[in-house]
């Protein structure tokens, strides 16, 4: 790898300023709204976290496991929050497994909006569940990502063993 050195652009990059965050939270609107559990995709919830389908997803089965607390780093969660949170993980891992059958997952999270993070002030893990040939020529000649089954098909689905699990 060539490693092009442009200290000029410093500058630059610390002309930035933080963006105004004007955006509704789509995760606190789910935790605020438990009427609303299906139109907001949220398959499970506990005392400190909150468990949803990504509405637009990678992969079949793509799920956000979010603290309950509105906050934008792990830092300002309590030892007993950040247990829960983890525990939610686990328990989504063990979800997908039984349900979907994946054959591996991806697990990550993004923090800061030059990080990835389309939601930066509400932080989240993203566990995307992967099979061996989920991608395909589509992808890479059209920028495309074929899902092949339906969102209420997996919402139902993952309800019903999360519901069985707890």
């Amino acid at each position: 790898m060539e490693i092009l050195w442009s200290p000029w652009r410093s500058e630059y990059i610390k002309s930035f300023k933080d963006e105004e965050q004007n955006q509704t939270c789509f995760i606190c609107e789910a935790i605020n709204n438990p009427t609303e559990k299906v139109s907001r995709l949220v398959v499970f919830s506990s005392h400190s976290s909150i468990v949803l389908m990504n509405k637009f997803p990678y992969n079949a089965g793509h799920l956000l496991v979010c603290p309950v607390k509105h906050i934008p780093i792990f830092d300002e969660l309590s030892e007993s929050e950040l247990l829960d949170l983890f525990q939610s993980i686990r328990k989504s891992l063990n979800v997908l497994n039984k349900s979907l059958k994946p054959h591996g997952f991806n697990i990550g999270v993004n923090i800061g909006r030059v990080a990835g993070a389309g939601l930066p002030e509400h932080v989240h893990f993203h566990i995307i569940p992967r099979w061996n040939g989920d991608t395909s020529f589509i992808t890479l000649v059209s920028d495309t990502k074929v899902v092949s089954q339906a969102m209420d098909e997996i919402y139902n689905m993952l309800v019903k063993a999360f519901d069985e699990i707890s």
